[in-house]
């Protein structure tokens, strides 16, 4: 890797239980409002300290959402999105992707930094 880094996608199920202020998470992407240049994915901008996901541990700011409940979340309106997890239930099952960078010998491990996230809230679940 020439002393850079690679980035390794993986993929990860993962079930919340809706809490008493939602899943407690925000989204941003959608078609209409591509986070990511040329990708209308769904993606996760804050994690709120005391919700479902926070609790959880798993999901991470930057990770995208690839389906909620078994539905795929691609070609989406950002609206849309919003409105499927808004009535997903109680229970909810996320397949999401994780992008996690593999570094060389000198490097630490990374997150992703997509700019403009810690400027970017999105909707709140």
């Amino acid at each position: 890797m020439n002393g850079g880094v690679g980035w390794v996608l993986s993929e990860e199920v993962i079930d919340l239980t809706r809490g008493p202020s939602g899943l407690g998470f925000n989204i941003v992407g959608g078609m209409d409002q591509q986070y990511i240049a040329n990708d209308s994915g769904i993606y996760v901008s804050r994690i709120k300290g005391d919700g479902a996901a926070a609790l959880d541990g798993r999901l991470q700011e930057g990770d995208k959402i690839l389906a909620i409940n078994g539905r795929d979340l691609k070609n989406l309106l950002h609206k849309d999105a919003v409105e499927l997890f808004r009535n997903a239930g109680c229970d909810v099952s996320l397949k999401v992707q994780h992008r996690v960078g593999i570094a060389s010998s000198w490097q630490l491990s990374l997150r992703p930094c997509y700019h403009g996230l810690g400027q970017t809230v999105g909707d709140s679940l």
